[in-house]
């Protein structure tokens, strides 16, 4: 392991007097506790605005209503337990790194279906997304980002007919 840094060695090959850098898992657990009571407080507010009592039956958000109410307990009870929990490292660097790698080519993806098409904006993200994460030849990423966007244009345009959104490029073809 000579001249080895953290992030170039597997964690079950790290020294034990040498922590694997990266986020702790307190900081994590209470953001994300933040983030659901966040969402169980907009839950309850949006409930009580449709009307969440009974009145000769259920109102529009009273199911929505005890839903977001045992959510917002589950949240509570998420950001008490990540103060008791010990605080060690939740997700290292490198492993943030490798979420990285697949979730760049997926937000890519996303940003391009409103201008470029389903089918375009999905030849380009298996092209990016195989170059980044996968060993193959280049010509099988290539053949692989065009067969399989022509592949989901015909079974779901021609033979079901469900209409996916579409780009210049079909709009160019008549689509």
């Amino acid at each position: 392991m000579s001249g080895a840094s953290d992030s170039q060695v597997p964690h079950s090959q790290v020294p034990h007097n040498q922590a694997p850098r990266g986020l702790s898992r307190r900081p994590v657990e209470i953001t994300t506790a933040l983030l659901l009571i966040g969402l169980g407080l907009l839950v309850l507010y949006d409930s009580y605005g449709r009307g969440a009592g009974w009145d000769n039956g259920p109102q529009n958000g009273f199911f929505p209503a005890r839903v977001g109410w045992i959510f917002l307990a589950a949240s509570l009870f998420i950001l008490v337990q990540s103060f008791r929990a010990e605080n060690r490292v939740f997700v290292s660097y490198e492993q943030l790194g490798q979420v990285a790698r697949v979730f760049a080519p997926l937000v890519l993806f996303v940003a391009l279906i409103q201008p470029l098409g389903l089918y375009v904006a999905a030849g380009i993200f298996i092209l990016v997304f195989m170059s980044i994460v996968a060993t193959s030849r280049w010509w099988a990423i290539v053949l692989t980002a065009i067969l399989v966007p022509l592949a989901c244009f015909w079974v779901f345009e021609l033979q079901f007919r469900v209409p996916l959104p579409k780009g210049p490029l079909e709009a160019l073809l008549g689509y």
